[in-house]
């Protein structure tokens, strides 16, 4: 079958190339996967910004069907609708596997980046792994409950995100998107703030019912156009572009006594005045990836329609057009790019 697969380290180009299809083994399952998300850890693979064990096939946000079955799985049948959780294997002994946080694993490995992922028609993920797809969620938007359960474990388990909140969103990328549809779904106010070549996304961004839409580039006036949108200023900021721009803007924006929650990833290292973490006593978290509890209530989420995935589905491509598909990503096409296997 093909993949497409990063070959080494140090080496910024993809393949497509011929590899064997996976053999099912005990306690696992092989999936024929009907949509696979390109997130922007993929492009941070790429660039050697993002840890990985080359050669690996590419691709972890995945939607398809059970194809075959291991030894020893129960619960599951062959051609049932499902999404796959991202983590391959981990110790199941240390502190964070046995208080619920197998994202924190030291021994963690990854589809998509240690271990073959989704970009290929065929995949192996541990059985344990599976989530039953709500019937209501066609392939290619049931492959973003992952970025969702991303922003569930960001915004509702660490972030604490709740009704009454008013929130400022940079970044109006699909994760962004998915952090203002969860915000406004948790009872919040929230504007979502972009640049001027973000303005296709912007405009997504409003029909998703952001209280607010805002161009960084007019400065003048920016604090009081988002306490205006909001009804006062922002008591949390939310970072999902992996700009540093915008997480210093964010610093600026939001209010004193406030919360800053770090969503996207930048790659390298970035320069940040976090005095402003002191003179204002902000509460600052992160989140890396999901946990299993995250999953469960981005299914509730997107089951029960008060987050339309469908909504952030922007253009597909087959598999052999991946370069195509890259470089809509790189042109901050709306919504999510997917490739089709």
């Amino acid at each position: 079958m093909l993949a497409l697969r990063k070959l080494a380290l140090g080496e910024t180009r993809l393949v497509l190339q011929e590899v064997p299809e996976p053999e099912v083994r005990p306690g696992h399952v092989v999936l024929d996967v009907a949509a696979a998300g390109i997130c922007g850890t993929d492009v941070h693979i790429r660039r050697d910004e993002y840890r990985s064990e080359p050669p690996v096939t590419l691709g972890h946000e995945v939607a398809g069907t059970v194809a075959e079955i291991g030894a020893g799985v129960e619960g599951w049948r062959v051609g049932q609708r499902v999404t796959t959780e991202t983590y391959f294997s981990v110790c199941g002994r240390c502190e964070h596997c046995r208080t619920g946080r197998p994202n924190l694993c030291a021994q963690r490995r990854s589809i998509g980046s240690f271990e073959d992922g989704g970009f290929a028609p065929r995949l192996l993920v541990p059985a344990t792994n599976l989530h039953a797809l709500p019937d209501a969620l066609a392939f290619p938007e049931a492959a973003l409950v992952e970025p969702l359960a991303c922003v569930v474990r960001g915004l509702l388990e660490l972030g604490r995100l709740d009704a009454g909140d008013r929130v400022a969103i940079t970044g109006p990328g699909p994760i962004g998107l998915l952090a203002l549809q969860v915000a406004k779904a948790a009872g919040a106010r929230a504007v979502m703030l972009g640049t001027a070549a973000d303005a296709a996304r912007l405009e997504l961004a409003a029909s998703l019912g952001a209280d607010g839409v805002l161009t960084v580039e007019a400065s003048d006036g920016l604090a009081d156009a988002v306490g205006d949108a909001l009804g006062g200023q922002a008591n949390v900021a939310v970072e999902c572009s992996g700009a540093a721009p915008a997480a210093g803007l964010l610093l600026q924006l939001v209010k004193k006594a406030g919360r800053f929650v770090q969503v996207g990833l930048y790659g390298q290292p970035i320069t940040l005045d976090m005095d402003q973490v002191c003179y204002k006593e902000l509460q600052v978290s992160g989140s890396f990836a999901t946990t299993p509890s995250s999953w469960y209530r981005a299914l509730a989420l997107a089951g029960s329609g008060a987050v339309s995935l469908a909504a952030i589905v922007g253009a597909t491509f087959a598999l052999r057009d991946w370069e195509r598909a890259f470089e809509a990503v790189d042109a901050r096409v709306p919504g999510k790019v997917l490739l089709i296997p």
